[in-house]
């Protein structure tokens, strides 16, 4: 099957050109000026498809580098399964997700990593690879280590919040970074103080502070900052390269700005809720509708400038990239457990299925420039975690994981034709987006055209990761 997209321009992360772009199979053969020609004869005449992307951008399928399908969490679970989930994100634009993979401390990790497989094997309609969670780290954790490398699983999430839950102390994380020193992954952080959010939660709650509000309020800035500069000195300390997940606060990004200055290979991700939601609007709406809006680290307050903070960290790249910390709840019989008691509300939103359109509007509000979006959203995740050269790029070798995308066209973000995502309210409900995914192929297979999803359930397929590619 050979596919032509002509007539469009090419966007990549170093650059835009008028071009076309030749695909056989699931890869990518050619990127052509237009109108190019083959023994002859016009290329049009010797392909099965012809896709006119006059007008719009061709640009690489998104890679959201952090997502959570199925995930057990809260007495529930993430209400998006891979089935659901990257349906949804096929819709948005995103061709791969790394999922994380769940250890508990009862837990073992070969039999969790495995168990993930089983989940997303014949269900995925886009490609997907893991990360591991390390929630108890003991010698058999690290032994893992290198049985998962081999398996391309290259970065590891340890939690520095979530006593009893994923919580590891400063001497196991010391330690999974001297692992990682040692055999180069890329050793991720949930940086919160969980020691003192939890005091803070008991006093709010013994006070009849009950609301979603007050999950803001408890887990402020100050802990993520001080987590943050914590995992830089362990980080500095064993030589491991360190990956800051969901940075939301302004003071968190001056921690790894500064330790990037210093040369330590140090990098950060946001996630699109601390671009646009806030702590005033979105937690802070009325009843216990900001439940909506609970997840960890927590929506920032617009009056401190932490939205702009983050938007500007992503034009000098103190910042590397946006996920979206995908972790779907519906309302009725998930979100609601934390009725009278805030802590109890599972922690998470859903935006697999509108990250690329949310982080474009970026774009057109000039906030960013059209190459940094596909930067951020496509070829920094595939270098960051070792997909590069397949994913993340349109040239000559790379998988066709293509985006048309219309910069004339536009998305209502709502909960009824536009939403595709496994739950029974949207986070984004309202967003008006100037721009619109018309197509999407995932390795060389039109899975969205026009409004019409045309996607199957197992044409995605494991992604084995190298070493990350963005160290220095």
């Amino acid at each position: 099957m050979k596919t032509l997209i002509k007539n469009g321009t090419v966007v990549n992360a170093t650059g835009t050109a008028r071009a076309d772009v030749l695909i056989d199979g699931e890869t990518i053969a050619a990127v052509l000026v237009p109108g190019s020609r083959l023994l002859g004869v016009e290329l049009e005449a010797r392909v099965d498809t012809v896709i006119d992307a006059s007008g719009k951008y061709v640009v690489p399928g998104g890679v959201d580098a952090h997502t959570h399908m199925e995930m057990p969490f809260g007495g529930t679970f993430a209400s998006d399964t891979f089935e659901t989930g990257t349906r949804a994100a096929a819709w948005g634009g995103t061709t791969t997700i790394v999922d994380f993979v769940v250890q508990y401390p009862d837990q073992n990790i070969l039999d969790q990593y495995h168990l993930w497989h089983e989940k997303a094997a014949g269900n995925c309609a886009v490609d997907y690879g893991f990360h591991q969670i390390l929630s108890d780290v003991q010698d058999s954790s690290l032994t893992a280590m290198d049985e998962l490398i081999a398996e391309g699983v290259t970065s590891f999430k340890l939690f520095m919040a979530y006593k009893g839950v994923f919580l590891s102390d400063d001497g196991q994380i010391l330690r999974a970074f001297q692992k990682g020193a040692d055999n180069g992954a890329l050793m991720m952080v949930h940086a919160e103080n969980g020691a003192v959010i939890d005091v803070l939660v008991q006093q709010a709650l013994a006070a009849g502070r009950t609301m979603p509000y007050h999950h803001g309020l408890t887990r402020p800035w100050q802990a993520e900052a001080e987590a943050t500069h914590r995992a830089i000195m362990l980080a500095d300390l064993t030589g491991a390269p360190l990956y800051v997940v969901h940075v939301s606060a302004k003071q968190a990004v001056e921690q790894i700005a500064a330790a990037r200055d210093r040369g330590q290979n140090v990098f950060g991700e946001t996630c699109p809720q601390y671009l646009y939601l806030s702590l005033e609007e979105q937690l802070g709406a009325p009843g216990f509708e900001g439940a909506k809006w609970v997840c960890s680290t927590p929506l920032r307050a617009r009056a401190e400038g932490h939205q702009d903070h983050m938007w500007q960290a992503l034009r000098t790249n103190d910042i590397q990239l946006v996920s979206t910390d995908h972790c779907p709840f519906c309302m009725k019989g998930q979100k609601d457990l934390g009725i009278g008691d805030f802590s109890k509300i599972p922690n998470g939103i859903g935006s697999v299925e509108h990250r690329m359109d949310l982080l474009y509007q970026g774009v057109v509000d000039g906030r960013i420039s059209l190459p940094r979006w596909v930067e951020i959203s496509s070829t920094t995740p595939a270098r960051m975690f070792g997909m590069y050269g397949k994913k993340g790029v349109i040239q000559p070798g790379a998988d066709a994981d293509v985006v048309v995308y219309d910069p004339n066209g536009h998305t209502s973000i709502g909960v009824g034709a536009t939403h595709h995502m496994n739950m029974d309210h949207s986070a984004w409900e309202g967003f008006e987006i100037d721009g619109h995914v018309d197509t999407v192929l995932s390795r060389g297979k039109v899975v969205v055209d026009g409004g019409t999803y045309l996607g199957t359930k197992g044409h995605g397929r494991y992604v084995k990761r190298g070493l990350s590619q963005y160290l220095v």
